[in-house]
């Protein structure tokens, strides 16, 4: 394991949500990925000859998981619910596995995925060359996913930034999980 103790997604919320269809959260994820890659534009075109490839993004402590197929000219993400085996039944190059937590503390550049890695708290099977493409990519991106929502919410989004920020820290201190970029503070 890490140093850090990686908090696990309350499973009651997770039995909620996954019990929902994933419609909702698809029509969100549709319009975070579009406004993601219209803010970060060379967050998909410099995957390369990996843009074509499929990624299963898979939080271990939810019910669903989350498939990027990142083609520049048409990214794509989508919720993928388990099966009743508890797996993932969908296509796809290559899988990203680890605490919701691991994965958003990532992105964030919170935690080191190197270590994550070696300490077992994520696992990456498939196209690894892909994986490390994409890792560059969102790193270089320096993506703060409440910056990103709150741009998604269009005249309201100073407003909803300035919640968000403001709400950081304690939201932080009571889930353990890094929900922006180091050093950013409200």
């Amino acid at each position: 394991m890490t140093d850090l103790a990686l908090p696990r997604f309350p499973r009651l919320i997770d039995r909620i949500a996954g019990r929902l269809p994933t419609l909702p959260l698809d029509l969100a994820l549709r319009r975070f990925v579009g406004s993601l890659a219209d803010r970060h534009p060379s967050l998909f075109s410099r995957l390369g000859e990996h843009a074509g490839k499929r990624f299963l993004i898979e939080p271990t402590d939810l019910s669903f998981a989350f498939l990027l197929a990142p083609d520049p000219a048409m990214p794509r993400l989508e919720a993928v619910k388990r099966d009743a085996s508890g797996t993932i039944p969908v296509a796809h190059d290559a899988r990203i596995a680890g605490p919701l937590a691991a994965l958003i503390g990532m992105v964030h550049g919170a935690l080191d995925g190197d270590a994550l890695f070696f300490s077992r708290d994520i696992v990456i099977e498939g196209d690894t060359e892909a994986v490390l493409a994409l890792r560059n990519a969102v790193d270089d991106a320096e993506i703060d996913l409440p910056a990103e929502i709150a741009v998604m919410t269009g005249p309201a989004a100073g407003t909803v930034a300035a919640m968000l920020k403001a709400m950081r820290p304690l939201a932080e201190r009571l889930t353990g999980v890094a929900l922006g970029r180091p050093g950013e503070t409200a």
